[in-house]
């Protein structure tokens, strides 16, 4: 059986370092690149093509989970570990949305990485159980709630917090048509005509509490 191939991206050397000789520790995977942010994470992956990238969460030039996104898309076999230090929901449900096929915390013990490299590179999605526990929520969620991206659940957010376009397009740094432009996406996509409902329905979804 032929060893299962990880491309490391970190950009802190000694972190790679330390993450590469747990790696190394699990039998039948070995590394075969390292990245040290996420432009270099996307061009060594295309090169490579391994079978997972641990990425991390958070690296200068591009991010790992914009990183995971134009990586995934450009190699679609490849399966995207994020290693983050953040078990927070938005970080969880961006890096999945991006694609990622697992999310682990940077605290996990020899043990869980293996688990999480084996599931993965199986097909299997592995998340670490701080993570888990807001897909579970999620997935009780209505489909037209799940198919929003994280902006558009932003600009939903706002809208119910009673920020007007002006304020939301300063927040967003875009222009108050570009946040039109979302309030009608948001309106068509979830089937309601009018603010009131949009600010009803941030509520049910959880996203503002009622006054």
């Amino acid at each position: 059986m032929p060893p299962i191939r990880v491309l490391l991206a970190d950009d802190h050397e000694l972190v790679r370092a330390g993450i590469r000789a747990l790696v190394e520790q699990i039998e039948n995977v070995e590394v075969v690149a390292e990245a040290n942010d996420g432009n270099e994470a996307v061009e060594l992956g295309i090169k490579y093509k391994p079978d997972i990238v641990l990425m991390d969460v958070t690296m200068p030039k591009l991010g790992g989970i914009p990183a995971t996104a134009q990586l995934v898309k450009a190699v679609p076999q490849i399966r995207v570990i994020i290693l983050s230090m953040h078990s927070d929901k938005e970080y969880v449900m961006q890096a999945l949305n991006a694609n990622a096929k697992g999310y682990l915390l940077k605290g996990a013990r020899l043990p869980e990485l293996e688990l999480a490299i084996s599931s993965v590179a199986r097909g299997e999605t592995y998340l670490s159980p701080a993570a888990a526990q807001h897909v579970v929520g999620e997935a009780q969620k209505p489909e037209g709630f799940k198919k929003l991206t994280p902006r558009q659940i932003q600009v939903l957010q706002l809208i119910a917090q009673g920020e007007n376009r002006k304020k939301i397009a300063a927040k967003l740094k875009v222009s108050p048509k570009t946040v039109d432009a979302f309030r009608a996406q948001l309106m068509q996509q979830l089937n309601l005509h009018d603010t009131a409902s949009l600010v009803r329905y941030a509520i049910k979804m959880g996203l503002v509490r009622e006054e």
